[in-house]
């Protein structure tokens, strides 16, 4: 089958044209946002890419178009299958009919940490000779991937994805997730998000009640205990096995953390072993037990799995280091909502010490553009020490709103900018020896972490 993808450089969408091409389809694809690590992985893959969504690209004449949920009225190419009654569909309805199907799907689901977790505990099973097939919504560095289909050419009966509650596309408005036929689904956390398609918090609790509703009997649905929204989402009805993680009660998944990071997993009071890595924050702990509870549902045992964590690597643009330059270190981070920008914040603060953090944000998720969490974003910065602001005024990523006057209460510790070399220079002035440069943004940022190590560099 030729199938052509609108919207090929998303990171769902590039997983997915990946995973076809493995399958032994052909694939080609349009988009017009093209920026790596997407766009270098694609044409690793030898996976033709065409800039824009011109109409003239029906004369390929693929088999099937698979829509991004990116596209919406109004893209020329997309009025043109229509108008022409082309057939297509969406990437999660086509995954979950020709991937995921006959496997045992792992759905990792939650506000934050999807990406982490799934990288997690697919290099739990690939390093337990699992090798899953898997689609994260990013490059974890124990893969150098961001799919496949599977860790062998006999094929794997496991595939770990990442679960994402946003809508499937213009024409489908429910979740990703509803159509991946979970076995066993990971909900990690849960609060309000997608401003853009949500009108409040228990809208979104809805739709992961749908996703606990297409959970078999004999799977497992592992929660946080500490989320007040998803104690109310399992409340409306859940027919499948539950774990717990989290938990103080002594019943389900516990842990207990060391002044040196690492800590001790415990199941129903019993202790399992002690994770010992290089990661940071609660966040990250909380999501290692996760994957722990999930990889036991297939038959890893804990311990295994926790030796497993100790080579994990992590995922690019979580917390990545991207050159340090006269002793001041620049990091990206895929943190955008205030919590993750918080938490993020928060775990280079205990790593480091008393250095300083200067934190550079772009607000870019349509969240964050229309508005919706402004007013949280200065508490989330406020173990920063200088946070420098980016907002464009004009194009798709321009902010409906005053990001200087959002950041005011933080004071002359921050500064809001319209103008990325702008941006650039004042954190250059600024920074000095043994600093710490955490850039946080959801998209590309205008190359803007080379920039500022080019910029110390001169």
């Amino acid at each position: 089958m030729h199938i052509h993808i609108l919207g090929i450089c998303g990171t769902f969408m590039g997983g997915l044209a990946v995973l076809a091409k493995e399958a032994g389809h052909k694939v080609t694809g349009c988009d017009a946002n093209v920026y790596p690590p997407m766009s270098t992985q694609l044409q690793a893959q030898g996976i033709e890419l065409i800039e824009g969504f011109g109409p003239e690209q029906i004369s390929l004449q693929p088999d099937l178009y698979v829509i991004g949920n990116v596209v919406s009225r109004g893209n020329p190419l997309m009025e043109e299958i229509l108008n022409r009654g082309l057939p297509y569909t969406s990437g999660p309805q086509w995954i979950g009919e020709h991937i995921l199907r006959s496997r045992w799907v792992l759905a990792v689901a939650g506000t934050h940490g999807k990406t982490t977790t799934t990288s997690m505990l697919a290099w739990i099973l690939e390093d337990a000779g699992y090798h899953p097939g898997f689609l994260i919504g990013g490059v974890p560095m124990n893969f150098g991937i961001s799919a496949r289909l599977s860790g062998k050419e006999a094929g794997s009966g496991f595939f770990v994805i990442e679960a994402d509650e946003y809508d499937t596309a213009f024409f489908d408005k429910r979740s990703k997730f509803v159509h991946y036929h979970a076995k066993t689904a990971i909900l990690n956390n849960l609060e309000y998000d997608h401003a853009d398609i949500f009108p409040d918090l228990g809208a979104i609790e809805t739709q992961f009640h749908h996703l606990v509703r297409t959970v078999p009997g004999v799977g497992r649905v592992i929660a946080n205990g500490r989320e007040e929204s998803l104690g109310r989402v399992i409340a409306r009805g859940c027919w499948s096995e539950q774990e717990w993680f989290g938990t103080d009660d002594g019943k389900g998944w516990s842990l207990q953390t060391h002044d040196d990071g690492s800590f001790d997993v415990a199941f129903n009071g019993e202790a399992q072993g002690t994770v010992s890595w290089a990661l940071t924050g609660e966040h990250n702990r909380m999501n290692a037990v996760a994957a722990i509870a999930a990889a036991r549902h297939v038959g890893v045992p804990p311990a295994q799995a926790i030796a497993s964590l100790a080579r994990f690597e992590n995922v690019k643009r979580r917390m990545e280091v991207r050159g340090t330059v006269k002793g001041i270190t620049v990091y990206d981070d895929f943190a955008h909502h205030p919590t993750a920008i918080s938490t993020t914040v928060a775990g280079l603060r205990r790593k480091i010490g008393g250095e300083r953090i200067l934190a550079v944000l772009e607000p870019r998720s349509n969240t964050m553009k229309l508005g919706t969490m402004k007013s949280a974003l200065p508490a989330s910065l406020t173990d920063a020490d200088l946070v420098f602001g980016y907002g464009a005024r004009t194009g798709k990523d321009a902010l409906g709103w005053n990001l200087g006057e959002a950041l005011a209460p933080l004071g002359d510790r921050a500064t809001a900018h319209d103008d990325l070399d702008a941006l650039v220079k004042s954190i250059v002035a600024a920074a000095r020896p043994g600093d710490h440069v955490l850039v946080m943004s959801n998209g590309g940022f205008g190359g803007v972490h080379q920039k500022i190590l080019d910029a110390l560099a001169s």
